[in-house]
């Protein structure tokens, strides 16, 4: 029996195209629809549809092309509760999202391919293609580039990917780094010791580590030198075997330091690095190292490079908007040279 029944209204309403769809599983339908149907009312808003439930049965009216973005979220939204995956009002508007640039995306095989699960059984998985793209490619290849804005998840799920692996024991320790470089700011102007210093710099490499476990075992862990989080010039001279090394915010290395970070890679390694090229914090006359090794090692075999846009942001709705608005300004200033 199928689960999903479709019936398409043979005449228009005064709203538009009427589409009806009855779900058999009435403990799924009432999950998919939400306390007080919130999640049909957030496609609804999304899809610029009218959507009520009557029962186990949907009602969608609108224009055909909406009403079928609709049917499409609902329905596969639906594939993924009966398949286990909790969904979130977030991964309600991810899925509108997707489906909206490319009606063809299969949810399933981006919503479910687990990368990790936290200590607050919390299952880590991608939100969009480039996401789904970018764990593949840390699958496949011992060097891989994330390259695109903020809240696009490059950080986040290149340490779940990271953690993953020392669960698994594929690698030995992680090791997170990242250049204590900052507009306006030099180490030598803030207080305390070497430690103290540099300190605020790693902080968002030290909370996605405990978003993904228990404070006492990340802890531990860096006692016993299983975890290391250290800025990028503590990686000269050394020779990093049987690691995950994560480097973040690499558009402010330099291009001696990204050269330097690149050879230290040893073997039954892997390492990932993130950035985002328009954000570089380094004087005017320094060139980034992540912009100059995206220009030079594309073509090498074994490298492997994904860029995010800002429909990859997976942060609070409005960090999209914000992205566009600068994009804007920086369109607009270079009309004006």
């Amino acid at each position: 029996m199928q689960d999903i029944t479709k019936n398409h209204a043979e005449d228009v309403s005064p709203e538009g195209h009427i589409d009806k769809i009855t779900f058999s599983d009435i403990e799924t339908s009432r999950q998919l629809f939400g306390e007080h149907n919130r999640n049909l009312l957030r496609v609804a808003a999304g899809t610029d549809c009218r959507i009520h439930a009557r029962g186990n049965t949907v009602f969608i009216e609108g224009d055909p092309i909406s009403t079928d973005l609709a049917r499409n979220i609902l329905q596969q939204l639906y594939d993924l509760l009966k398949n286990g995956y909790p969904v979130y009002a977030n991964d309600i508007d991810y899925a509108v999202s997707l489906l909206s640039r490319d009606d063809r995306t299969r949810l399933k095989d981006i919503f479910m391919d687990t990368v990790y699960v936290t200590s607050k059984k919390r299952s880590i998985t991608p939100k969009s293609p480039s996401q789904k793209a970018y764990i593949d490619a840390m699958r496949q290849f011992d060097i891989v580039f994330g390259i695109g804005p903020a809240g696009t998840g490059k950080t986040y799920l290149a340490m779940a990917m990271a953690v993953a692996a020392l669960s698994k024991g594929t690698v030995n320790r992680i090791i997170l780094t990242r250049p204590a470089v900052e507009a306006g700011e030099t180490l030598g102007f803030l207080p305390g010791d070497l430690t103290d210093k540099v300190d605020p710099y790693l902080r968002p490499l030290y909370d996605a580590l405990h978003d993904m476990m228990r404070f006492e075992k990340a802890s531990k862990l860096m006692e016993q030198g299983v975890i290391e989080v250290a800025p990028i010039a503590f990686m000269r001279g050394r020779t990093l075997n049987d690691s995950f090394i994560i480097l973040d915010e690499a558009q402010n290395t330099t291009s001696e330091q990204m050269k330097m970070f690149l050879t230290r890679i040893g073997f039954s390694s892997k390492a990932v690095i993130t950035g985002d090229v328009t954000q570089v914090d380094l004087p005017p006359n320094r060139t980034s190292g992540l912009i100059e090794a995206r220009d030079i090692l594309q073509d090498i075999k074994g490298i492997q490079f994904v860029f995010f846009s800002k429909a990859d942001v997976v942060r609070h709705r409005l960090v999209q908007d914000v992205i566009d608005a600068y994009e804007k300004l920086d369109e607009m200033k270079r009309k004006e040279k």
